[in-house]
């Protein structure tokens, strides 16, 4: 059996029957630089607590599946510049050898469903990234929404992969697609893609209700619900689109792949847009972590 490390506030709120939201670990380590990383962490932790949930950052350290950290490993993660990044295919192998790692979309799943914890707010999943027919680079996030009983709420996939590709294999995949309170998906960084939504949903209620009938029903995957960033703060996709090209087109020709692609070009668009990719990353993640902890609200066993 894998020993699993409750945070003292995670198991008082599942000792209760509380709200709890998930909550991943490689937007610390890979996703923002320092301080910026454990700034937002903390602030999207309180989102889920003013929201009426109780937030369960998911890590590895040192070998043991860590489901809620502390204040102060919060800080020490933020801190870790070789800490891996964890998906299916290596979070056995690192808690098995003692290691330390962040979770991904398909880990934080992986841990959220074993800890019994049914919602988890991210800020973009994984998907096909652009040239895949030649490359084959496809996230393990889309098989894991395929078989893992999570509901996963993002602001859609990231934008600097092939949406359509991307949204074509979670239809393949039998993975419902919500769109929250619009018709169409949302662009991570952008209210709107030009891809209609397979199905939309306005309430945090009825999202809960389709879990629960879903679990009802014996249908393995979890739903993702497509939130997108407030109009406030995003940043079309005619300014994004040409400079997520330019990025790709860098990673390309410097022979970066694999694991490595997302993380660079992150950065390299944190610099393009002279700050405000990130500014609005962060943004859509405590947005998502509001309606995370809603939905949460709604499953809960006390709230019926």
């Amino acid at each position: 059996m894998i020993l699993l490390h409750w945070s003292d506030e995670v198991r008082a709120a599942r000792d209760a029957d509380a709200p709890i939201v998930a909550l991943e670990s490689t937007i610390i380590t890979h996703g923002m630089p320092y301080p910026q990383n454990l700034q937002t962490a903390r602030a999207v932790e309180d989102a889920v607590r003013a929201n009426g949930a109780v937030p369960a950052t998911i890590a590895v350290l040192d070998g043991v599946l860590h489901i809620g950290l502390s204040d102060a490993q919060l800080d020490a993660l933020a801190q870790t510049p070789d800490a891996r990044k964890l998906s299916r295919a290596d979070l056995a192998a690192c808690i098995a050898t003692g290691g330390t790692g962040a979770t991904t979309v398909s880990a934080t799943m992986i841990a959220a469903a074993h800890a019994g914890i049914a919602v988890f707010a991210t800020g973009g999943i994984g998907g096909v990234h652009k040239g895949a027919e030649t490359t084959f680079d496809i996230s393990a996030d889309l098989q894991e929404l395929a078989q893992t009983p999570v509901t996963v709420v993002c602001a859609g996939a990231k934008a600097i992969l092939d949406l359509p590709k991307t949204f074509e294999v979670l239809e393949t995949l039998g993975v419902p697609v919500i769109a929250y309170g619009q018709d169409v998906l949302p662009a991570f960084w952008s209210t709107r893609s030009d891809l209609g939504a397979p199905l939309r949903m306005d309430r945090a209620a009825q999202i809960a209700a389709a879990h629960r009938v879903r679990g009802a029903l014996g249908l393995p995957g979890g739903q993702l619900v497509a939130n997108p960033i407030p109009t406030t703060d995003q940043i079309s996709t005619e300014i994004m689109a040409p400079l997520i090209a330019q990025a790709t087109a860098e990673a390309e020709a410097a022979g970066i792949t694999g694991k490595a692609v997302t993380p660079y070009l992150l950065d390299r668009l944190y610099t393009l847009t002279d700050g405000r990719s990130l500014k609005a990353n962060i943004a859509l993640v405590l947005n998502n972590a509001r309606l995370g902890a809603e939905i949460a609200c709604c499953l809960s066993v006390r709230q019926g």
